[in-house]
């Protein structure tokens, strides 16, 4: 069973300790088949080395164990609550990579100061709202899928595929596994940048919103030229 999106899935996860982007076993990606409705996610606790695709976990959007002998992610629920909020999207990352970690730790969104963070993010990549007691003491899984959600109202979370959870760690989204992988990656990256901004002017402002627009747009806008065709 989706034995293709079992071995992007695989890979994906395996990008993450060659990427920095984890320390022991601190992280999962998932992805979506949307004709089916099911998710094929890392299996908990499992080291990156000792991955393959038939360890990988299939699940409904019940959370409802499919196929597989592990146990699916304990995140299984917030990868859930992501895909059943934004149709645009088809993979979704979880680390806690060290630099993203220390803004949502910080509960501080991610400004856009620069291009780098214009190419991948339009814009500031948020912090949720910390979660209440009773929020994190019930469902805590999928009530950080609504934390995130919530964060997006007024948000496109295609043009902003990521987040920083409040005391907690970054979430990134692709149309894919391996782009969900690739916005985490520069999501630490622009994270780290930002620390270092700060460090040699902590006065630094923002990019302005016409950087942001051409840098955003010459990639993804309607007529994006960056590329290859």
């Amino acid at each position: 069973m989706l034995d293709n999106l079992k071995e992007q899935v695989c890979k994906a996860n395996c990008l993450l300790p060659k990427h920095g982007l984890v320390t022991f076993t601190w992280g999962n990606v998932s992805a979506i088949d949307r004709e089916s409705g099911l998710v094929v996610i890392k299996p908990s606790g499992v080291e990156y080395e000792d991955l393959t695709p038939d360890k990988m976990v299939v699940v409904n959007l019940n959370g409802d164990v499919v196929e597989g002998d592990l146990r699916p992610s304990s995140d299984t629920p917030t990868h859930i609550h992501l895909y059943k909020s934004f149709e645009g999207i088809g993979g979704v990352v979880h680390t806690h990579s060290t630099n993203a970690t220390a803004f949502a730790q910080a509960r501080s969104p991610i400004s856009a100061y620069g291009t780098t963070h214009a190419d991948y993010f339009y814009g500031d990549i948020p912090c949720t709202r910390e979660l209440t007691a009773a929020e994190t003491a019930r469902y805590y899984e999928e009530n950080t899928g609504r934390v995130i959600v919530e964060a997006f109202k007024l948000i496109d979370p295609v043009a902003v595929p990521g987040v920083v959870v409040a005391n907690h760690g970054p979430f990134a989204w692709g149309k894919d596994a391996a782009e969900a992988v690739h916005n985490a990656v520069v999501m630490e990256e622009v994270a780290r940048m930002a620390i270092l901004m700060k460090s040699i002017n902590p006065n630094s402002s923002p990019i302005p919103k016409y950087i942001l627009d051409k840098h955003y747009n010459r990639k993804h806008g309607e007529n994006a030229y960056y590329g290859q065709k």
